[in-house]
């Protein structure tokens, strides 16, 4: 679930603000190290706690019950519905760039219809069952991955490129510090993902062993290909020629950067694969999501619709089909950039409430059972929640109004909350 959209729109967004590849590399370091932090912190919760539900069950532990909810209602709204939504709109964008369909005219909304069809289609298997998702899961994610890969070797061993595009542009003391935290912001979306494992350990063997191998080593290979991709798409576009893409066109960056390297027939070949290999990531939100609002709903915080269990599959398929369909609503409520903003600074202000429980549990509950602790600690989890404050100040600062949004979003839980656990108890 990692690598989807983020790796090939979050370079074209944020050269356009800071000019410099350096820079620009800098930040996607910066952020794996980030999504590091938060893995190894996140481990230590998931083995204590493996169960279904994710950072709803760290936080009812941790705080009780109203954070714990706010996180649920998060995660619904934006940690999984917005992000497929995203997801989708750029499957369906790379699907129908090599036609010539997206014109100005249509531009906004043919790919939200085409996304939507695409979410309703990825649903299908991930109804019927663990064998079937898992099977489109991992072929889909198997194309991906091969993909975005032999762009890397291909495109530095016969691509038309240069080395001298990393060099030079505007110097990191140039620029304004909010700026650059905004911008670390298109990285970090990029590496959502990195906590997802957590959210199936109540289904999976070995938790203690299984966990944070899938967390780190995930979040470290991811981090290898990220730096990869950025560095290939660097060699193919001047900085000048990526901070012309005009603001509409700049979600299909990476489609710019590959027929620079090798034209216009490979280019619309990458493009299609794209489109068909990012259904892997839908498919990984479809699986993950609706886990946490299966454990809500079990707990009386979430209609009990979504509580319901499949007796063939085993599966919560209401809370799949929820899902899916706040997504739609979603993909057609504004533009993708606006959507984007929306995202990454909702999940920025969760992800800090459930990395800073690792402190409140060691407090609280010392003696819970911890077969993972993390290392590095208390360094590890208090370096990711001071930069993601810095990044939270920054997105108020330069994107005040998706920001509010995003904040309205969670603060909108308050009153639902009081109001569902009222009627929950009459």
């Amino acid at each position: 679930s990692m690598v989807g959209s983020g790796i090939l729109v979050s370079p074209g967004y944020a050269i356009r603000a800071l000019e410099s590849y350096p820079t620009l590399l800098m930040l996607w370091g910066i952020g794996g190290v980030l999504a590091l932090c938060g893995a190894l912190s996140v481990a230590e919760l998931a083995t204590a706690m493996p169960k279904a539900g994710g950072e709803y069950v760290y936080l009812r532990e941790a705080y009780g019950a109203l954070p714990a909810f706010l996180a649920g209602w998060t995660s619904f709204l934006i940690g999984f519905s917005a992000p497929l939504a995203v997801n989708a709109h750029l499957a369906a964008t790379y699907l129908l760039s090599p036609s010539g369909l997206l014109t100005k005219e249509n531009g906004a909304w043919l790919p939200s219809s085409v996304g939507a069809c695409l979410i309703l289609a990825m649903t299908v298997p991930n109804l019927l069952g663990h064998r079937q998702a898992s099977w489109v899961q991992g072929l889909t994610t198997l194309v991906k991955l091969g993909l975005l890969g032999g762009i890397v070797v291909a495109g530095f061993a016969v691509g038309r490129g240069h080395l001298g595009h990393l060099a030079g542009g505007k110097p990191l003391t140039s620029l304004e510090p909010s700026v650059v935290l905004t911008q670390l912001f298109w990285v970090m979306i990029a590496y959502t993902g990195w906590n997802a494992a957590s959210y199936l350990a109540g289904e999976v063997r070995e938790p203690s062993r299984t966990l944070p191998r899938s967390l780190l080593l995930g979040t470290g290979l991811v981090t290898l290909l990220y730096l990869a991709l950025n560095l290939v798409f660097a060699y193919a576009l001047p900085v000048a020629d990526a901070t012309a893409i005009e603001l509409e066109e700049v979600d299909r960056y990476a489609i710019f950067a590959v027929e620079r390297l090798f034209g216009t027939g490979i280019s619309h070949l990458f493009s299609i694969s794209v489109g068909v290999a990012l259904l892997a990531t839908l498919s990984a939100y479809l699986a993950t999501g609706p886990r946490i609002y299966f454990a809500m709903a079990r707990d009386g915080l979430f209609p009990s619709a979504a509580g319901v269990v499949s007796p063939r599959s085993g599966l919560p398929v209401n809370a799949i089909l929820a899902q899916s369909i706040c997504a739609i609503v979603i993909l057609f409520s504004g533009t993708f950039e606006h959507i984007f903003q929306y995202t990454a600074v909702g999940l920025s202000l969760f992800s800090m409430l459930f990395i800073a429980a690792v402190f409140v549990l060691r407090w609280r509950r010392p003696e819970m059972d911890r077969p993972f602790r993390t290392p590095g600690y208390p360094v590890v989890p208090a370096l990711y929640l001071l930069v993601t404050l810095l990044m939270i100040w920054a997105g108020f600062r330069e994107w005040p109004w998706q920001s509010a949004i995003s904040l309205g979003s969670i603060v909108a839980g308050v009153p639902i909350y009081f109001v569902w656990t009222r009627l929950h108890r009459a």
